[in-house]
């Protein structure tokens, strides 16, 4: 190969990089923010995937570039698809993707929760001192979630004070952990019953908010106090978010 031709091939692969880079950054834009930030697992081979297509139609001029072109475009339609259907249906997001697994509770590992997801005590220390924590006994509860960070709560004397810890009464803010009882409509009995409460209840406290179909519910938690919290999917009165510019 002469001179010429190297000179063409590096023009070549030249070319492709400022044809397909702009390309996958569109689809990675496409796919959304879930799909660059917290990566799932199906995120994750998503991005995986995209990254080897762009990767070999980059460094060998010899693969069609319109096959990488379109190869693109389907990772992020797919994507989008698979998003979509696991908005619209937690069974399916519920497939793939991991659920959070509580790790530690009340200061103890809960170990076979632990073997479930193959996470050693020596993990699991190293991810509680990256967010300062370095007593275990200090942690109400910690859960790893789906893309495999760790979430820490600490008992309530632990925590970093802040302005409504300032109070002569400290049992006012020692509410415990939101734990989700209605997601998208749909009522979580088993966590319901773990309250020593019930669907009567449920109702009762949605009717006290002027709540009178659960299917207009996206989101309910109730804390320790059992005080729930609501969130519907109308969200009209949303529409005035300050602008967040960058």
């Amino acid at each position: 190969m002469d001179i010429m031709e190297y000179a063409l091939q590096i023009l070549k692969v030249l070319g492709r990089i400022v044809t397909i880079l702009p390309l996958a950054l569109f689809a990675t834009l496409y796919m959304g923010k879930r799909s660059v930030g917290e990566l799932p697992v199906f995120d994750f081979l998503v991005i995986l995937t995209l990254g080897a297509v762009v990767g070999a139609d980059i460094a060998d001029p010899k693969i069609n570039h319109i096959y990488t072109a379109v190869a693109i475009i389907a990772i992020a339609l797919l994507q989008k698809l698979v998003a979509t259907l696991k908005i619209k249906n937690r069974k399916i997001g519920r497939l793939l993707t991991f659920e959070p697994t509580i790790v530690i509770y009340q200061g103890q590992f809960s170990v076979n929760q632990m073997k479930k997801i193959k996470y050693s005590i020596d993990t699991i220390l190293q991810m509680l001192r990256e967010q300062k924590v370095f007593n275990v006994k200090d942690v109400d509860l910690a859960i790893v979630e789906a893309n495999g960070n760790l979430s820490v709560k600490l008992y309530p004397e632990k925590e970093v004070a802040r302005v409504e810890h300032i109070s002569r009464q400290p049992d006012v803010f020692n509410k415990g952990i939101d734990v989700p009882v209605v997601i998208d409509g749909e009522i979580f009995e088993k966590v319901l019953y773990s309250r020593n409460l019930n669907e009567s209840w449920l109702y009762e406290e949605l009717e006290r908010k002027n709540i009178i179909d659960v299917k207009e519910v996206f989101y309910a938690a109730v804390n320790d106090l059992n005080e729930l919290h609501v969130s519907i999917k109308n969200t009209n009165n949303l529409q005035n978010l300050p602008p967040i510019l960058h």
